[in-house]
């Protein structure tokens, strides 16, 4: 009874009107996964699961003390996908990684920057001597997520350029030729070609070390302390996919994900895996975590990896954000909980609420074209219907198509 609560708001969100603006408990707990193990039967867990999960999944022989026990290693291979007799399989380990900021937000900031990178760079090597092709930090990872405080100094200084100028992109180059690794890098842009216009971006890195290509984020929030538009504004990059050596990738960062657009843009342009790197805090999203990345891998037909941060950073001054809430230092508590969801309606137990993690799923991509045979969803869709409406939604005159019962006139 004890946990009850945090099991339901993990699976029907908070029960108050109000849950938007809950400030969570300080007492953080680790995982509904946890004290679903500690408190349910076995034989009734896996009935859980399975409502929670789909098709189980297996894991994967993971040696995580390993690693010094700094943040944990987890791992999991899809078994969904059917062996074909005109395709080989195309087995890929997709990995993630949500870490804590290392350094007080005071302290200064290059020093802060290089702190968090010598901690990524031994995740990104334990994700290597797990076998990962294709890797994803979390967004803005370079830095503290300091966009609620809306001050543009000192903040703004860990803009970089999103290109082999880039502080972060050089580091991020030596590790993906090292490690024969795709590498996805959310950063802060600085857009020296452009009037130094920041964006919030996401660098891909070839296993070559080499840079593909970038994505700009298609949707900024104006929630809660998420004052992101301070800083930057919507994306240009549209809903690109890049076609690397472990398969069709795409980037829809954080706030995109509660669109289905934006999910959409990046399924039609061929996508098979998408990830959706985050900075989300429980009082805010919680519910919708793990609802909205497994929703989207079935719609769409391809794998979801979220990745969110993990912790609560604390900034210098006070801040508020027009809600009603009294003035803090604090966005409140980064959850975690990164995972990966299949289009076969599978997905893995997440990472922790409260530890540094590496997440490492084995799938094979031939799963993407199993399901769209299957469900149909593709073939079955009406696009020109969905072209039609859409043209008219956005012209002034709009009508919508709303048919009135008559007997409410009389």
């Amino acid at each position: 009874h004890v946990y009850c609560p945090k099991v339901r708001r993990w699976f029907m969100g908070d029960y108050q009107n109000d849950w938007i603006f809950v400030t969570m408990s300080s007492n953080e707990y680790e995982s509904v996964d946890k004290i679903l193990e500690q408190h349910v039967p076995k034989e009734e867990l896996e009935k859980v699961k399975l409502w929670m999960y789909g098709r189980a999944v297996e894991a994967l022989p993971i040696e995580a003390d390993k690693y010094g026990g700094d943040f944990e290693v987890k791992g999991y291979k899809f078994t969904g996908a059917a062996a074909e007799q005109m395709r080989e399989a195309r087995v890929v380990r997709i990995g993630l990684i949500q870490n804590q900021v290392v350094l007080p937000t005071t302290a200064p900031l290059l020093e802060q920057y290089k702190a968090i990178e010598a901690k990524v760079e031994r995740m990104i090597a334990a994700a290597a001597a797990e076998g990962v092709n294709v890797l994803c930090l979390q967004e803005a990872w370079t830095c503290p997520f300091f966009f609620c405080t809306r001050e543009r100094y000192p903040w703004s200084e860990f803009a970089e350029e999103a290109n082999e100028n880039g502080r972060s992109t050089q580091f991020i180059q030596a590790q993906a030729k090292k490690h024969n690794m795709v590498i996805v890098s959310p950063i802060l842009e600085r857009d020296v070609e452009h009037g130094d216009t920041i964006w919030n971006t996401a660098v891909v890195v070839g296993n070559a070390g080499n840079v593909i290509g970038k994505h700009r984020k298609n949707h900024i929030p104006r929630v809660g302390d998420f004052n992101e538009s301070t800083y930057y504004m919507e994306g240009n990059t549209g809903h690109p996919v890049f076609n690397t050596q472990f398969g069709r990738i795409a980037i829809n960062i954080c706030y995109g994900r509660h669109h289905p657009l934006n999910w959409a843009g990046f399924g039609l342009n061929g996508a098979e895996i998408v990830f959706n790197p985050s900075a989300t805090v429980g009082a805010l999203s919680e519910p919708m975590w793990s609802i909205e990345g497994r929703n989207a891998a079935i719609a769409n037909t391809y794998f979801v990896a979220s990745i969110n941060r993990v912790g609560t950073e604390v900034f210098p001054n006070e801040f508020t954000s027009g809600n009603a809430q009294p003035a803090h230092k604090d966005f409140g508590h980064f959850y975690g909980s990164s995972y990966v969801a299949a289009p076969d309606a599978s997905r893995c137990p997440g990472l922790s609420r409260t530890r540094d993690g590496v997440l490492v799923t084995e799938v094979d991509l031939n799963m993407c074209r199993q399901v769209k045979d299957k469900w149909g969803l593709r073939m079955t869709a009406r696009y020109p219907d969905y072209a039609e409406l859409l043209a008219n939604y956005v012209k002034h005159d709009f009508k919508p198509q709303v048919i009135n019962d008559p007997s409410m006139e009389q």
